[in-house]
């Protein structure tokens, strides 16, 4: 565990359970197909002193898509009124154990938080070893979060166009292999199925096993085989901009700095008539 600076073991978070400065954020969040609702299950329970971060609260109410991320006034508003604050150690956990929790992640780190760690296994490993639990809403007492935007953390449509045009970066889209490829439809209606020219498919779910992150040795042999050079820049890219944060999470705990989220994701690039698509009946290049 003590490899990777950016977990935290269930037994480690149990012992730091009311220290200064430790704060906890139930980031749990799902898929329509899914049928499981992150909030409801937050409120039948979670690891005590959390606070339920709304992924589809902290947006972007400008924008259309899915996910898009906020200002940084409004976010250093959301974690603010969650009592969080940039200078806190915060951890962050999902229902599955490692789905949604990256994007929080990745969303505090984009916005100037320093030490932001993902518990290990997140809450089915809390539980499976017994671990006390609370229910309901929580008395939360709010902070100050002084928000710093890193734009080189994030990639826009346009920047997204030229990486396709000039090759400058490796894509790596975590979406299933069968949406990649066109062979599955996509869950949002107006999607075109298939992926970015040059687009490399790596599986979001492929990077863990049993809600873990997979070894360092094994995540070096994923990205091997998905065509992804470690030593050359990349961005990332999902259906949303939800899972694509597992590869940045992946990626950051191999050392891995200069890497990339396109926030806008294949629900902007896939809806649009004149960005490439390739795979599939449905591939074609305007």
């Amino acid at each position: 565990m003590s490899q990777n600076p950016f977990l935290i073991s269930a037994e480690q978070l149990a012992a730091e359970i009311g220290h200064p400065g430790l704060s906890i954020v139930d980031a749990s969040w799902y898929l329509p197909a899914q049928k499981r609702f992150g909030h409801a299950e937050y409120l039948v329970g979670h690891i005590p002193g959390a606070v339920f971060f709304d992924q589809d609260a902290v947006v972007d109410p400008t924008f259309d898509l899915p996910h898009t991320l906020p200002s940084a006034e409004r976010f250093a508003e959301a974690a603010g009124a969650l009592g969080l604050s940039e200078t806190d150690t915060i951890v962050v956990y999902d229902g599955m154990g490692l789905f949604s929790a990256p994007r929080v992640w990745w969303m505090l780190r984009t916005f100037g938080a320093k030490d932001v760690r993902i518990l290990d296994g997140g809450y089915p490993a809390w539980i499976a070893e017994s671990r006390p639990v609370e229910t309901g809403e929580p008395d939360v007492t709010p902070a100050e979060f002084h928000a710093v935007f890193d734009a080189d953390a994030v990639a826009s449509l346009d920047e997204m166009r030229a990486i396709v045009d000039s090759g400058s970066r490796q894509i790596a889209d975590a979406r299933p292999a069968a949406r990649f490829s066109a062979e599955a439809p996509e869950p949002r209606p107006g999607v075109r199925g298939g992926h970015m020219p040059g687009a490399r498919s790596l599986p979001a779910s492929d990077l863990s096993d049993g809600g873990r992150l997979k070894s360092p040795e094994e995540l070096k042999r994923l990205f091997e085989e998905a065509g992804v050079d470690l030593d050359a820049p990349v961005v990332t890219s999902c259906g949303s901009g939800v899972t694509a944060a597992t590869i940045n999470f992946a990626l950051a705990s191999l050392h891995k700095s200069d890497v990339k989220l396109y926030d806008g994701s294949w629900t902007e690039w896939g809806s649009r008539p004149d960005t490439p698509v390739e795979g599939g009946p449905a591939s074609r290049r305007t």
